[in-house]
């Protein structure tokens, strides 16, 4: 891993942090903790330079029923100059909290940062990394409350301090050894007992600064549990959806919405002509296995309906098979009973899932929030006097490869333009698509067609990136994990996989076992090979949706006089006015690479400025000085289908 020269430290500051736990059914309580950060230019968290916690007392400990606790949340906002909540996870607590009109500007997700310390290199000899699974291992349960190893990465800059807050104020010595939490999910303690979110904060802390670079690992922490509160509030906000659009572009590409049961229209005369080309009255392209029957007593060799094999194909029927299959997913995922299930009052509500793939990429839970077909993006139109400003990160994983391997011809070829153009201008290959598609077959480990024809090629141009996969590659092969940036771990292959590598080493071997075994350890090379650089991409997406996010809430909302420019704060830790989230600029959509905003007309270039500060901001804080630009292209629509 490339070392770049950190960010200095922030000024000392006394840190509040306020444990939220639920002592019996229908009670909230709220114990505020202050601990004070290192003194500046502090190299990092020492034993000899960390004060103990000062813990409040019984009487500084707030007890509120359920129904007042987004009232005390908000007065502590104002009175404590935004604590950082520290609870179970953000999906318990918060979607409360953005339903009574309150938003909290920081927090400490337990849950998700439990799952990190837990598997990182960086915190294996820890307490918690060592302790068996326990209640906080298991997935976030939904807001009870709401009504029906590498080198020298960045230390905690100024940038973190205020994008983050991450101080390094981590307790050491007997807190590691802080006992197992409860399962939150049992009834409560007494209410005099520690609350197991106290022990578990405690817990983590502790294996935090006892990591083998804890800057890392607390900026990865404090990315993902902003990347909570950015999950939660645009689950809340929702998405703008046109119901009747939506409607128009499905009765455009299938006909009228069809009685339930029955085929729409355009299927109906697909499936007609299909069974008149291959000459088959029973055909039925909604099941695969029976299609695959068809196609063969047709006279067609094809070992399954799988389009990109059905592609190969010549026959009259494919075409109308492809476009069936293409009408019908449509129909199946987003189709009429799709937009009656997720869209209500002009909005989809999409169930994020922060760091719910291995890499730390979000998912998302019913909706197909990530997977949102172009054919319906007609439908996202912005409110009336309101636009939506869609950015995205152009060429976002192999700039983040060339920053990770330090690659400076690979960084020069994309400073000032599109990286695959500066790699035709550099010599490297002859094509922007040869380019693209030999740096698609380094990351996710491509060996054949235009992608293994260009990596040798692209070796020898850059050499530090290519080797750094290839690095990553050989380390899955033989069985061992890889880092991202900020410590994120891959996961040890199974045991099934393991099983497979001593057979193929033991003696009597049969040239079929080696040959599974190679195949395995390929494939096994090929998820590291990615995880390296799809999960620092992730990294750096968080630290983008967390600078985004506290952009927009510093951003002035009043609308100018004719003539007047919509401008930013002076300083973006500015604090506007308490604009309910859902009227200011705000969050609306997040796709791995791609953000959409909402926000009033007048301020939607003040939006797009911000959109690409904020990207800036990022690749500061997560790679320093490297000489890597991460641009970000901006379109400012009407509806989504207009941005690309």
């Amino acid at each position: 891993m490339q070392s770049y020269r950190p960010y200095p430290r922030a000024d000392a500051q006394m840190s509040t942090f306020v444990i939220v736990t639920e002592p019996v059914p229908g009670r909230v309580r709220l114990i505020p903790m202050d601990a004070p950060t290192p003194p500046p230019n502090s190299p990092g968290p020492r034993a000899e330079s960390v004060s103990p916690y000062l813990l409040a007392s019984a009487e500084r400990a707030i007890d509120v029923a359920a129904a007042d606790f987004a009232a005390t949340v908000a007065r502590l906002e104002g009175e404590r100059d935004h604590p950082r909540w520290v609870w179970s996870e953000t999906t318990r607590w918060y979607p409360a909290l953005l339903a009574a009109g309150v938003r909290v500007e920081r927090c400490v997700d337990l849950r998700l940062s439990h799952a990190i310390l837990r598997n990182s290199a960086l915190t294996a000899a820890s307490a918690l990394a060592l302790s068996p699974p326990d209640a906080w291992s298991t997935a976030p349960r939904l807001d009870p409350l709401a009504a029906p190893a590498g080198n020298s990465a960045p230390t905690a800059s100024a940038e973190v301090a205020t994008l983050f807050d991450t101080d390094a104020d981590l307790p050491t010595g007997s807190e590691a050894d802080a006992p197992a939490p409860a399962d939150t999910g049992a009834p409560a303690a007494p209410a005099d007992a520690e609350p197991p979110e106290f022990a578990e904060w405690r817990r983590q802390r502790a294996a935090a600064a006892g990591a083998t670079d804890p800057s890392r690992i607390a900026l990865l922490l404090a990315a993902e549990s902003v990347g909570s509160l950015v999950a939660a509030e645009m689950q809340h906000a929702g998405l703008p959806w046109n119901a009747d659009r939506h409607d128009e572009l499905l009765t455009e590409m299938l006909g009228p919405r069809p009685a339930p049961g029955a085929r729409p229209a355009r299927l109906e005369e697909l499936l007609a002509r299909i069974r008149q080309l291959l000459g088959d009255p029973a055909v039925n392209p909604d099941s695969p296995a029976e299609l695959v029957k068809s196609l063969r007593r047709a006279g067609l060799n094809v070992a399954s309906a799988r389009s990109w094999e059905l592609k190969e194909v010549e026959h009259p029927a494919i075409a109308p098979v492809l476009e069936y299959k293409k009408l019908s997913r449509l129909l199946t995922a987003n189709g009429w009973s799709w937009l009656d299930t997720w869209v209500r009052d002009g909005r989809f509500h999409p169930n994020y899932i922060p760091g719910g793939v291995v890499t730390g990429r979000w998912a998302a839970e019913g909706g197909g929030a990530l997977q949102l077909p172009k054919q319906v993006r007609g439908a996202v139109i912005a409110d009336p006097g309101w636009l939506l400003v869609v950015a995205d990160a152009a060429q976002l994983e192999p700039r983040i490869l060339a920053a990770l391997s330090g690659d400076r011809a690979m960084a020069a070829a994309g400073r000032g333009r599109d990286l695959y153009d500066g790699m035709v201008a550099a010599g490297a290959v002859d094509t922007r698509a040869q380019a693209k598609y030999g740096m698609l077959g380094a990351m996710y480990g491509g060996t054949t067609g235009e992608s293994g024809r260009m990596l040798p090629r692209l070796a020898r141009a850059y050499p530090a990136a290519i080797g750094f996969v290839e690095a990553a590659a050989r380390a899955g092969e033989a069985g061992n994990f890889v880092t991202t940036r900020l410590g994120r771990t891959s996961p040890r292959p199974s045991d099934a996989w393991l099983d497979v590598q001593d057979a193929a080493s033991s003696d009597g071997a049969t040239d079929a076992t080696r040959a599974r075994a190679r195949s395995a350890a390929r494939s096994w090379g090929r998820f590291t090979r990615n995880f390296v650089v799809q999960g620092t991409a992730a990294e750096w997406a968080l630290c983008w949706l967390g600078a985004i996010r506290r952009r927009l809430w510093a951003l002035d909302v009043a609308e100018p006089e004719a003539g007047a420019a919509a401008t930013s704060p002076a300083s973006p830790t500015d604090r506007p006015t308490a604009t309910p989230l859902a009227e200011r600029p705000h969050l609306a959509f997040f796709l791995h690479d791609e953000v959409m905003v909402h926000t009033p007309a007048h301020l939607a270039e003040a939006v797009a400025d911000e959109l690409r500060a904020a990207a800036a901001e990022a690749g500061r804080l997560i790679f320093g000085d490297a000489p890597v630009q991460f641009p970000v292209t901006v379109a400012i629509v009407d509806s989504y289908d207009q941005a690309k």
